[in-house]
C-alpha cells in the first residue's frame, strides 16, 4: 500500500518556538508538493465530465448532426468543428496532467509506472485526434455527399491513430490499475475496472458500421466514467 504523504499545518509549524526556518520551509515544501499532486489528480476528476458535457450539448444543437449515424469525432467538422477539435485536446492536456499526478503518486509502488505511462497515451492519442480531423460522411456536414469517401484523407487516417491510442491506453490503463487494485483487496473496485476496459474494447473494436456512433460514445461513457472514479479515489490517498 503507498505510504500517504502526512498532512501539515504549515503556519502552525512556522509559529512553534525555536522552529528553524529550514524546518519551516521543509514543512511547506511538503505541503506544497501535495497540494501539487491533488490539483493534477483533480484534472482526472474534470476532463471526463468536461468531454462528454460538450459532446452532448453539440449533439443536441449542431445542424444535421445525427449521433444515431455520425460518430462524436465528426463534430471536428463544419464551421463549428474548432469547438470538437478544442475539446479533444483540452481533454486530452488535462488526462496528462492526470498521469502526472498518477505517477507521482504511486511512484515507487504496483501500476506507478505503466498505469501513469498508459494514461498519458490516453491524453496524447486525444491530442492526436483534436489535430487531425476526420473525413465529411454520411451527410455531415450539410451539403456533403452520404455515404463515406472512397479514399482516407492524410488526416483522417492519423484521426484514427489518436482514436486507437486513445482507447488502447485507457484500456491497458484499466488492466493495470485492476491489478494494483487486486493487490490492495479493492476487488470491487478492480472489478470495476476490468469491465470497463472489456466492454469499451469490445464496443470500439466490434467488425461493421451498423449502430458504430453510438458504440463508441458508451465506450468513451464507460471509460471517462472510469478515470473520474480512479482520480477520485487517487486523491483520497493524498494527504
Amino acid at each position: 500500500m503507498n505510504a500517504q504523504t502526512p498532512s501539515f499545518d504549515a503556519s502552525a509549524v512556522a509559529r512553534e518556538p525555536g522552529a528553524s526556518a529550514i524546518a519551516r520551509d521543509s514543512v511547506v515544501s511538503v505541503v506544497s508538493r501535495a497540494d501539487r499532486t491533488r490539483a493534477l489528480l483533480g484534472c482526472g476528476v474534470i476532463a471526463g465530465p468536461l468531454f462528454l458535457v460538450v459532446v452532448i450539448v453539440q449533439a443536441l444543437t449542431r445542424l444535421g448532426y445525427d449521433l444515431a449515424r455520425h460518430p462524436i469525432s465528426m463534430l471536428s467538422l463544419g464551421e463549428l468543428g474548432w469547438i470538437q477539435s478544442a475539446n479533444f485536446i483540452a481533454s486530452g492536456v488535462l488526462m496528462l496532467a492526470f498521469a502526472e499526478g498518477l505517477r507521482r503518486l504511486l511512484r515507487g509502488s504496483r501500476g506507478g509506472t505503466w498505469g501513469a505511462a498508459l494514461i498519458g497515451v490516453f491524453g496524447a492519442g486525444l491530442i492526436v485526434a483534436g489535430v487531425f480531423v476526420p473525413d465529411p460522411a454520411w451527410g455531415f456536414p450539410l451539403g456533403t455527399p452520404d455515404g463515406i469517401p472512397s479514399q482516407l484523407s492524410w488526416h483522417a487516417a492519423l484521426h484514427g491513430v489518436g482514436f486507437t491510442l486513445a482507447f488502447i491506453g485507457v484500456s491497458l490503463a484499466c488492466l493495470v490499475i485492476a491489478r494494483r487494485s487486486l493487490a490492495r483487496g479493492e476487488r470491487t473496485l478492480a472489478a470495476y475496472a476490468v469491465c470497463s476496459a472489456l466492454i469499451a474494447l469490445v464496443l470500439s473494436g466490434w467488425p461493421g458500421t451498423d449502430g458504430a456512433s453510438v458504440r463508441y460514445f458508451i465506450a468513451a461513457a464507460i471509460v471517462w466514467a472510469w478515470t473520474v472514479v480512479l482520480a477520485v479515489r487517487l486523491r483520497k490517498d493524498v494527504a
